[in-house]
């Protein structure tokens, strides 16, 4: 960074000695931290591209190429603060503090590394990080995400709380990383502390089993996991997914979603975005909100020296959120060997936090 003064007539405002400019100097480069940031081999730059030619391949793009850019992860947080339950339903925020004060309340003295996969900005983080600080002395912070722009946002906010040597920001794919434990244990303080393993806003992002399966092998005895959903309310299940639709049909979105695609030489004249409720493949009883991108006209983008062609009317699915059930999504963790302790669950029904061990006795 460069400094620039500008000499003034005598009794103008500002620095009148070098002291003084040394102290202001001084004091921006102790803001000013070098940011040291581990990267998983999953989002390497030649694995990066293979997702990419996948994804388009697929006609499916991988969610972690909506947070890759700076300008794609403040389209998030402003469409987040926009619709999120967590923003914009107070009960919703109440239920995260509860469970905040809970886990602080059971987690003793003994000291905690606190693993956030998928960070996003880290505000959610931040709020636990300051319950858990009102019991605990000594706290690790992971901040995970495939976004280099999430994960330093994260970081930036847990040291406002913490000190910045306990903040260990790793950019990594969960998806693509089934050693992440093994990862997690590499970077972790020694003798190894109790972690706890958080997901906010992303579990229903993936495909049910996959992501069931990744944390609880992330998970030791006495490690904890916490959990956000995204559910449906109560009643007509069917006609409870297609009430929020909203949340998901609507203009901040489609920008955000298009963003990707835009970047590689789509123009948005070229076709448009479409929200639909449909059901898992995987199971007929789930159903997600999905978006699709369907092309107007005969398009084509080049990736290095690949050249993907799309035909009007071909459609490339840009997103997929599922909506539990609170008895589905216990069931699920079961299959897994996680058990639901405690959960807290908004009065609209949108949003649930729950939080799970893995079990003590599992089957062989």
């Amino acid at each position: 960074m460069r400094y620039w003064f500008a000499v003034g007539a005598a009794g103008a405002k500002g620095p009148s000695t070098a002291e003084q400019l040394l102290s202001r100097i001084e004091n921006q480069r102790v803001r000013e931290r070098v940011a040291n940031v581990a990267v998983h081999p999953s989002q390497f730059p030649e694995r990066v591209r293979r997702d990419l030619l996948a994804s388009l391949r697929a006609r499916r793009i991988d969610h972690k190429f909506h947070y890759e850019t700076l300008k794609q992860a403040q389209k998030w947080i402003a469409l987040h603060n926009a619709y999120s339950p967590s923003r914009t339903d107070a009960d919703c925020a109440a239920a995260y503090s509860a469970a905040f004060k809970t886990l602080a309340d059971e987690a003793g003295t003994c000291p905690m590394q606190v693993v956030s996969l998928c960070c996003g900005d880290g505000r959610k983080d931040a709020r636990l990080l300051r319950a858990l600080l009102k019991k605990q002395s000594r706290l690790a912070y992971l901040p995970c995400d495939a976004s280099l722009p999430m994960v330093l946002t994260a970081s930036a906010a847990a040291q406002r709380i913490l000190p910045a040597d306990s903040c260990t920001p790793l950019v990594c794919d969960v998806q693509h990383a089934p050693d992440l434990r093994a990862t997690l244990d590499q970077l972790c303080p020694a003798p190894r502390w109790r972690r706890l393993v958080t997901l906010f806003g992303t579990f229903h992002n993936y495909e049910p089993g996959l992501i069931a399966a990744r944390l609880k092998g992330m998970l030791s005895p006495g490690d904890s996991l916490l959990l956000s959903v995204n559910l449906a309310p109560e009643g007509d299940y069917s006609r409870s997914v297609r009430s929020i639709l909203p949340q998901y049909d609507n203009a901040m979105t489609y920008d955000w979603l298009c963003t990707v695609l835009l970047d590689m030489g789509v123009s948005a004249r070229d076709g448009r975005v479409f929200a639909v409720v449909e059901n898992s493949p995987s199971n007929k009883t789930l159903k997600r909100i999905s978006l699709y991108f369907r092309f107007s006209k005969g398009c084509s983008v080049r990736i290095g020296a690949r050249k993907f062609s799309f035909r009007a009317k071909e459609t490339i699915r840009l997103f997929f959120s599922y909506r539990y059930t609170p008895e589905f999504l216990d069931g699920l963790l079961r299959r897994h060997a996680l058990d639901v302790t405690h959960q807290w669950i908004s009065r609209s029904g949108q949003e649930g936090l729950f939080l799970c061990r893995p079990t003590a006795f599992e089957k062989p």
